[in-house]
């Protein structure tokens, strides 16, 4: 389930070849000043984070919180007036924060020294009361100008004013309205997302006479299939000098320079990046800003902090008796190991794939057997035993898919079967047969869902893990979907699912099987009835019958085959022969058509 280096290293360098290209007018300045001119002014320094995940301890290219704490250190030395900022998503996504429910990224974070944060659409995974109890422990403000309460009160403080040597920094916060779907609905319930240009400019006139700099820190990215973003925001509203983005987990490397004169940055994703932004303030107004990142190789000579070091090494100590805690009982070996799982169904899989579909709600579950990382030996299960099964912190995300890609989807997850492949599907919901005989990409066959046959053209809610739904694993045809749902981590799931009682099978639930598809025999055809003899004394004229009218071809020439059918049914009804049928599909036996298929028809 984590992503390949290779899916990794794309998208990384394709983000920073967007940043560098789209963003280098960003590090000239805002006045037309070139960067190598000696800026005026009061020097402010923001330092800021998003979409951190939980990922507490280093593992390449990820820095950890300690080596992040060092960045921060080596800037505060260096300019004293520096503001640090997150721009959410930091308190859920690894077992370091699922264990505790946040509780150990809030102390870190507080160790951290940041200033403000805004709650992404994942601070809210544990429920939205939760979140409250999280924002207090906080030693400095979670900041959102558009979560309401039912009453149409603001669930948390809408924005702060710091003051740094002199200057009058606003600081506002905003929160994606994508939030209503990208949790569970559950953990939202009694809250509305206001529309954040909305907010945004009562706000910013509130601002105007209290403030010298107006500094967004908004939880909307820059995706295209979302509605409220940054790049809209700062469109609409004028008077904001700096968004510090996230969301979108977007590299900008050297910021970008936006509508009305907004600076925005972003720092992708996972702690892979510190985000670093330079402003110069003369008279009460920014006269120039830069934007930069800094990574693990720029901070090579950087020291983790020992404070924030010791710290996560104290909380995962702490966490080992959770680790022990149990979870509930298997009287079988659950089997997830990487010989099986990435060849075949197994009863792990459809133990984990069940919790997908029930936490969802959703027609069909399917993840990646490459994502399973060990098995769970008969007797108890523990906590400890869930996340070493699954220890990357993957999210559940629903799709509305077509029957044609789900059929695709299974296509490409038994591409390689029966050998090894990290993308064979463990599935829910769904019942299918792999006819190895055929060429990739037509080896399934039969394929169920809830006991009925795959509808081609019908939509069905799909359960998987963000990995594979943003075409992780070659499952590219899920990546032009929408979320329409986000449930929380596979691990959280699985717990769940297990504690509140869900079977564990003892066996695979035979959801995937081998065999050839099966042999329809075309119908002969039926000799006509013999005329009746004439009368031998009055000579009978036989009436002549009118030709059959053949049934025009549907639009595109295409028949999809129903249950019964066969390619001589079928070319009676459209005024053909079944072999011409056969010649035009390229179907090698006659008798080989299933339900579902798609059968070209003469023009």
């Amino acid at each position: 389930m984590v992503k390949s280096k290779w899916f990794t290293s794309l998208l990384l360098s394709t983000g920073l070849l967007i940043g560098s290209i789209g963003t280098a007018a960003a590090a000239e300045g805002t006045t037309g000043t070139s960067a190598s001119a000696a800026p005026s002014g009061k020097h402010i320094t923001i330092l800021h984070t998003n979409d951190m995940h939980a990922r507490a301890v280093a593992s390449s290219p990820e820095m950890g919180f300690a080596k992040v704490k060092g960045i921060f250190n080596q800037y505060r030395s260096q300019n004293p007036d520096t503001l640090t900022l997150d721009a959410g998503d930091a308190v859920h996504g690894t077992p370091f924060a699922t264990l505790v429910r946040g509780e150990s990224v809030v102390k870190v974070m507080n160790e951290m020294g940041y200033d403000a944060m805004v709650p992404g659409n994942h601070e809210f995974n544990y429920g939205w009361n939760r979140l409250v109890e999280l924002s207090q422990i906080l030693k400095f403000p979670m900041l959102s100008s558009n979560v309401k309460k039912s009453d149409g009160t603001d669930l948390f403080k809408p924005y702060t004013i710091k003051e740094v040597d002199g200057v009058k920094i606003g600081v506002i916060g905003f929160s994606t309205p994508e939030t209503s779907y990208k949790t569970s609905p559950k953990n939202v319930e009694g809250l509305t997302f206001a529309d954040p240009a909305v907010e945004a400019k009562k706000i910013v006139d509130e601002l105007k006479g209290k403030a010298d700099v107006i500094v967004a820190v908004g939880h909307l990215g820059e995706d295209k299939s979302s509605i409220d973003t940054s790049l809209k925001l700062v469109k609409e509203v004028p008077g904001i000098d700096v968004f510090i983005d996230g969301h979108s987990h977007t590299v900008l490397e050297h910021g970008l320079n936006a509508d009305n004169n907004t600076l925005i940055a972003s720092a992708g994703e996972y702690t892979k990046y510190v985000g670093v932004v330079d402003l110069w303030v003369d008279g009460g107004k920014v006269v120039k800003k830069e934007a930069k990142l800094v990574d693990e190789k720029a901070a090579a000579d950087i020291k983790p902090d020992e404070k924030v070091a010791s710290l996560v090494a104290s909380i995962q100590k702490e966490q080992e008796p959770i680790l022990k805690e149990k979870v509930g009982e298997t009287p079988v070996k659950l089997e997830g190991s990487r010989e099986l799982a990435r060849t075949s169904e197994t009863n792990l899989g459809d133990l984990l794939a069940d919790a997908m579909r029930d936490v969802s709600q959703s027609d069909i579950a399917m993840t990646n057997g490459g994502g399973i990382r060990a098995s769970i030996e008969a007797g108890t299960i523990t906590k400890g035993d869930i996340v070493t099964v699954l220890p990357f912190g993957n999210q559940i995300v629903q799709l509305k898919v077509t029957g044609e890609d789900i059929v695709a989807a299974l296509e490409n997850g038994v591409s390689d079967y029966p050998e090894s492949k990290g993308g064979f599907p463990q599935v829910s919901g769904v019942s299918f047969k792999i006819d190895k005989s055929k060429p990739k990409g037509s080896r399934v066959h039969s394929v169920m869902v809830g006991g009925k046959a795959l509808d081609p053209k019908a939509t069905y809610t799909l359960a998987t893990n963000d990995f594979m739904s943003i075409g992780g694993d070659q499952y590219t045809m899920f990546s032009k979907y929408s979320q329409a749902g986000m449930y929380g981590a596979l691990d959280e799931a699985l717990i769940s699912y297990i504690q509140k009682g869900g079977k564990v099978p003892a066996e695979p639930q035979g959801r995937i099987t081998e065999g050839a598809e099966p042999v329809v025999q075309p119908e002969p055809s039926k000799p006509e009835a013999p005329a009746p003899a004439p009368e031998p004394e009055k000579p009978v004229v036989k009436p002549q019958p009118e030709p059959a009218k053949p049934v025009p071809a549907p639009a595109g020439n295409v028949y999809v085959v129903k249950k019964g059918d066969s390619l001589y049914s079928i070319s009676l009804k459209y005024g053909t022969t079944w072999r011409e049928l056969q010649k035009l599909n390229h179907i090698k036996n006659a008798s080989l058509i299933y339900p579902g298929q798609t059968i070209k028809l003469p023009a």
